[in-house]
């Protein structure tokens, strides 16, 4: 099969498992009446014969990590909020903004019924009252049909009251979202929800299981993560543990863009797909554009430090890609060819998260804004040598130590293992860095090569200090 017209983007080749995207090649896959044809709802039912604490074990069992970025088991997160204290949320994270990831977006507008199934099935496990669904608003269509599944759940008796016959009961909410990245952090949506700036909490003490919308216990799960549940509780834990390795089971769905012959959304076998399978692979992205070669790529979203061709036989394997001093992410891969200007691609990165500061820390205000000016001055022309210093010690008060990477240790540099220390309370500032580190730690030659012959390493520095990381 090729990519379909109607599923906008997403690849389906092979005859890989498929978990999440089964109906995605049906042009009517978004409806209530071929949801049911096709299975829909049949893990509901299954998880109502058991008792909610069974559907958590079975969950837990499985292993389902997070799909939002953290990767995170969710039956774990589930187990986290604190004993008798009720009522209980759940908030559908639905706000996906990381540069380069629209596999959320899909799930939503392809198949709205598996989201609001599984939402339905983490309710009931987790003994929520009620669920919120906040979906971004720079998504029309998703949030139409959405909204469309939500009106015939309701009118099927899947949502409101004593659900299917049985005593549980739950209403869902949809909440549409102003298109702040900030919000995708889960404390910030939060906020969002509640009718405030979209601003991260500190944590502690506002770690959502304990104390998260209005105050109560609250579970935050990304769209894809709960796009699992049906699958699992049809199908059960062994045989979603039978797909892919131990500690990455299942599937996940992972979109590629940039400088490859043939982008999109692919579903992938968790933990055994490598980079190189997913940017070569006949079935995925067919090789690098014009038969170029592989000059970088982003392996989880915009904020993550690149890779370089001699990591693509890693797997995605959180804690491989981990070591390796990346990191999976919001399930992204943005590649760049020989032909990419290293420079201005981490300039366009960096702009992008200083502009989506929510202003709040000091560092991430200050310091992101004060690498998109240096960086513009260097792409310009106008830099000089003391301005590629000066990046790396900006960005060293919103980062303090060596920031992770997988050429530290070509370098001779002191790699920390992922996730890095920060001065922020959430990771856009250290985000904005990120493009900045790795283009200069393994492209400085283009860098200097953009500097005028007649700058001196004379320009007075303004001190590190004046960022306000403390």
């Amino acid at each position: 099969m090729n990519t379909y017209p109607w599923a906008a983007g997403y690849i389906d080749d092979g005859d890989r498992p498929k978990i999440v995207t089964s109906r995605f090649h049906l042009e009517d896959s978004y409806t209530l009446e071929r949801y049911h044809a096709t299975g829909g709802y049949a893990g509901l039912r299954a998880a109502l014969g058991r008792t909610p604490a069974q559907v958590h074990d079975e969950v837990r069992g499985a292993t389902v990590l997070g799909r939002g970025g953290a990767g995170f088991p969710a039956g774990v997160k589930w187990g986290l909020m604190p004993a008798e204290k009720y009522p209980r949320y759940l908030v559908v994270n639905g706000d996906e903004s990381e540069p380069g990831t629209y596999k959320d977006r899909l799930l939503m507008e392809r198949d709205p019924h598996q989201l609001i199934e599984g939402s339905l099935i983490a309710a009931y496990a987790a003994g929520l009252a009620q669920v919120f669904l906040y979906i971004r608003g720079e998504m029309p269509l998703a949030h139409e049909r959405v909204a469309t599944a939500l009106n015939e759940a309701y009118a099927a008796g899947y949502i409101g009251r004593n659900i299917l016959g049985s005593s549980f009961s739950v209403d869902i909410v949809l909440h549409w979202g102003a298109g702040a990245y900030v919000v995708g952090e889960e404390t910030a949506l939060i906020e969002s929800l509640e009718g405030k700036r979209g601003e991260p909490r500190l944590k502690p003490p506002y770690f959502p299981a304990a104390i998260g919308l209005y105050g109560q216990p609250t579970i935050v799960n990304n769209v894809e993560t709960l796009s699992n549940l049906p699958w699992l509780l049809t199908n059960g834990a062994q045989a979603f543990t039978a797909i892919g390795t131990e500690t990455s089971p299942g599937t996940r769905m992972v979109a590629v863009s940039g400088h490859v012959k043939r982008p999109g959304v692919y579903e992938i076998v968790n933990g055994t797909t490598t980079f190189r399978d997913l940017l070569y692979g006949d079935e995925f992205s067919q090789g690098i554009r014009d038969d170029n070669e592989l000059k970088a790529f982003v392996p989880g979203g915009g904020s993550a430090p690149w890779f370089t061709p001699d990591q693509l036989d890693l797997p995605f394997e959180g804690k491989l890609v981990g070591a390796a001093g990346s990191m999976l992410g919001s399930g992204a891969i943005m590649v760049m060819d020989e032909t990419t200007d290293i420079p201005k691609a981490a300039l366009t990165l960096t702009h992008f998260y200083a502009a989506e500061s929510c202003g709040q820390c000091t560092p991430c205000r200050e310091g992101g804004t004060w690498l998109e000016r240096v960086l513009q001055r260097i792409v310009d022309g106008r830099g000089t040598h003391a301005d590629l210093d000066q990046l790396m010690e900006i960005g060293e008060s919103i980062c303090p130590g060596d920031f992770p990477h997988a050429a530290s240790e070509r370098l001779g540099l002191a790699a920390t293992p992922f996730p890095y220390k920060m001065t922020t309370i959430c990771f856009v500032g250290p985000s904005a860095y990120a493009p900045v580190h790795s283009a200069l730690t393994l492209f400085r030659d283009e860098f200097e090569a953009r500097i005028p012959a007649s700058a001196t390493r004379a320009r007075k520095q303004i001190p590190v200090t004046a960022v306000g990381a403390h």
